[in-house]
This record gives structure tokens, C-alpha cells and sequence, in this order.
């Protein structure tokens, strides 16, 4: 499959606001969202559906379908950001037209339940999509320095950029020592696993997957890890990135329970092949931007991760 990498993004551009999942949990956060986008320079379009509520949806599913078409037909628009995650995207799968999508690359940003509709674009048409701040979660306040500047240079900069580091200088920690490469994909766990056995699921072969996560019980967490492994990815993959795991913990510790750190052990060790954790990616405020679907290379003896390509051009 050919990869497509969109467009970098220039100042004065027209960035388009959907929300393809859940609706956000008041209005100011679309205005407020949409002003820091204008503050740096970018003109802003909302998606036609974006205020709408369909119970815990932003809109029914052909609603934010037709919000996601409409941007990518848009000539204009060059980079598509979602409002926030929350739940739908997985619902919007068999309603899209990634023939258009694919003929109209361009950036599209958001994480958590978008993960789902990334890792189908990916699937389908070899777009590479980014999964990085949101317009109503990180944008609409004031935005963390450090998650603001990799963004922005992951999305304007067409230069290899190297080395990626934590913030606070936090480093990695070693699971498996070892070094691979291969192409980063993965996102949230419950939408990965969400999709698994689906048309829209990428092959994971040679991969890097990196996963992230939160508010799971434990044992959600390992069905999850276990669906990866019954499903042959985490077999598949080059190597394992794990990202932050917000409050994935028991919530009734009088009764017995498995550890996060129990789990991962369960479920990683036995591989024998690189595996870092402690990538600041996820539900946090401080996050590195990921581009889904580049070339990476994982030390995770030296506990060095690298992007080994530009994610636009």
C-alpha cells in the first residue's frame, strides 16, 4: 500500500472543527476551540453538524459523516480537527467514502475514540493521520508549551524530526531491551480493540504499535490486551509502546485484582522483542503528537524512540 502523507499546514490556512464522536460538554469550548485556532493565524470553518446532540452522539451517524465528506471535499480546508473524543467514531466506519478521502489528503488530528476512524483511514487509504490535541480538550484552555509546540511542529514542518523526547525530561522505561523499526500505528485500546476482526483494522505486521488508555478496570484492561493477543497483533508488531494509562486501576481493591503493572507483565514480557511504557501520549495534558502511520525506530535498551520521517510534505 502506497503511504500518502498530507500537505504541512501554513499560517492562513482554513482549518476545519468537527465533531465525530460525542458532543462537547458546552458550546464554549467550539468558540474558544476555534478562537486560539484564529489567535495563531488559521481560519476556521465549523463542520454543519457540529453543535448537534443525538443523546451521547454529536449528531446522528450520517450527520458526522457528512461533516467529515464535507471537509475533506473542501478545497479550502486543509487541516480537520476534532472538538473531542468521547464515543461514535467506530459507528461512522461503514458510512464513509474513502475513495474521497483518499483523493483530498489532508491533515486530521484528534486521539482517544478517534482512534477508530484513524486506523481506518489508514486501512483504506494510507492517509497518515495524527493523533494529537483537541480543539474542545486541549485548545479551547490554555494549551500546555510542551503538547503545543510538538504539534505544531509535527504538522507545519516537513523535516525528519528525530529523537523524541518526554517532557521534564522524563525518560522511557525499558520493558524488553532490543531495537526495531517499523511504521507507528495504534491509539487508544478500546478502539483498537474495538475494530479488530473488522474490514477497517490495519495489518500490524513489523509495526510499532503504541497503545494508551483510561478509566478501564483492570480486568477490562487485560480482556483488551488479551483481544490483542488472541488476534495475533501483538505478535505481529516489531516492537510495543506504552503510553499513559490514566486511571486504569481496580476500582474496588477489597477484592482480589491484577495490577496494571501485572497485566502488562502477563501480556508483554512473554513476547521477547522491544517494549518501552512511560511515552507521554494520552489522556494528559503534557503529550507528545504521534503521527499515525510514519517510519519509527525503537531503542528500548537506550530507551530512545525516533521518528525516522517527516509526517507531511
Amino acid at each position: 500500500m502506497a503511504i500518502i502523507k498530507p500537505p504541512a499546514l501554513k499560517k492562513g490556512s482554513v482549518v476545519g472543527l468537527i465533531a465525530p464522536a460525542s458532543p462537547p460538554t458546552v458550546p464554549e469550548k467550539i468558540t474558544k476551540g476555534a478562537e486560539y485556532l484564529e489567535r495563531l493565524g488559521y481560519r476556521v470553518k465549523l463542520g454543519k453538524n457540529i453543535s448537534k446532540v443525538h443523546g451521547y452522539l454529536a449528531g446522528t451517524d450520517q450527520e458526522r459523516a457528512d461533516d467529515i465528506h464535507e471537509m475533506f471535499a473542501d478545497k479550502q480546508v486543509k487541516a480537520i480537527i476534532a472538538v473531542r473524543g468521547g464515543y461514535g467514531t467506530p459507528r461512522l466506519l461503514p458510512l464513509l467514502n474513502f475513495s474521497l478521502i483518499k483523493k483530498n489528503p489532508k491533515i486530521l488530528v484528534g486521539y482517544s475514540d478517534l482512534t477508530a476512524l484513524q486506523l481506518a483511514i489508514f486501512k483504506k487509504t494510507g492517509l497518515i493521520t495524527f493523533a494529537g490535541p483537541m480543539a474542545g480538550v486541549e485548545m479551547w484552555k490554555e494549551i500546555d508549551p510542551f503538547t503545543e509546540d510538538h504539534f505544531w511542529a509535527m504538522l507545519t514542518s516537513k523535516k525528519k524530526y528525530g529523537v523524541i523526547k518526554n517532557p521534564d525530561g522524563k525518560e522511557l522505561t525499558t520493558f524488553n531491551a532490543g531495537i526495531t523499526s517499523g511504521r507507528l500505528l495504534g491509539g487508544n485500546l478500546s478502539l483498537i480493540s474495538s475494530i479488530i476482526g473488522s474490514p477497517y483494522i490495519p495489518s500490524f505486521k513489523k509495526s510499532l504499535l503504541f497503545i494508551e488508555e483510561i478509566e478501564e478496570e483492570c480486568y477490562r484492561f487485560d480482556r483488551m490486551m488479551n483481544h490483542l493477543r488472541i488476534a495475533n497483533i501483538f505478535k505481529e508488531t516489531s516492537g510495543v509502546i506504552v503510553g499513559e494509562l490514566t486511571d486504569v486501576k481496580a476500582s474496588d481493591t477489597s477484592k482480589p485484582f491484577l495490577t496494571v503493572e501485572q497485566i502488562l507483565n502477563d501480556y508483554l514480557k512473554p513476547l521477547k522483542k522491544p517494549i518501552v511504557t512511560g511515552l507521554a501520549h494520552g489522556h494528559i495534558p503534557k503529550k507528545l503528537t504521534i503521527p499515525i502511520g510514519i517510519k519509527g525506530t525503537l531503542n528500548a535498551g537506550k530507551r530512545i524512540l525516533t521518528f525516522d520521517e517527516a509526517a507531511v510534505e
